[in-house]
């Protein structure tokens, strides 16, 4: 699949992927911030994107930050139809460290997936199912 990538400026870094066989393409800081402890902060990639109608990207954590510093990512889709700066909001879940992010740091990763159109169709009966209407913790 080929998607249009725009570099808003010197800082931008093109998305890449680990290995060969990575899901995701990772995000990198265009700019030196600290996501204080407790508290969320956007940080821009400077990099902006034409993502194919029929897809999204889907922003998601990498999973290095998360066990080793705590750090989450929150609201993470990007729109076929968005052309903006790909901001990625962090979220640092630490209670007693703040996180320093500086520019050209790995941040996030994007995975791009295929998105559906629906036909809602509204009833007042659904099938069956041998769970039923039992959630939060009924499958174990």
């Amino acid at each position: 699949m080929d998607i249009h990538i725009k570099f808003l400026s010197d800082s931008a870094v093109l998305p890449t992927k680990a290995t060969g066989s990575s899901a995701g393409y990772d995000l990198y800081a265009a700019e030196t911030v600290t996501v204080s402890r407790q508290s969320r902060k956007l940080i821009k990639t400077n990099i902006s994107l034409a993502i194919p109608i029929g897809f999204y990207g889907r922003i998601a954590p990498r999973s290095g930050l998360a066990y080793k510093s705590g750090i989450d990512v929150m609201a993470g889709v990007i729109d076929a139809d968005y052309r903006g700066d790909i901001g990625v909001i962090l979220l640092n879940t630490d209670l007693n460290i703040d996180f320093e992010v500086n520019k050209g740091d790995k941040i996030a990763q994007i995975i791009i997936e295929k998105c559906h159109d629906i036909n809602w169709i509204k009833s007042e009966n659904l099938a069956e199912t041998k769970r039923g209407d039992k959630g939060y913790g009924h499958s174990g």
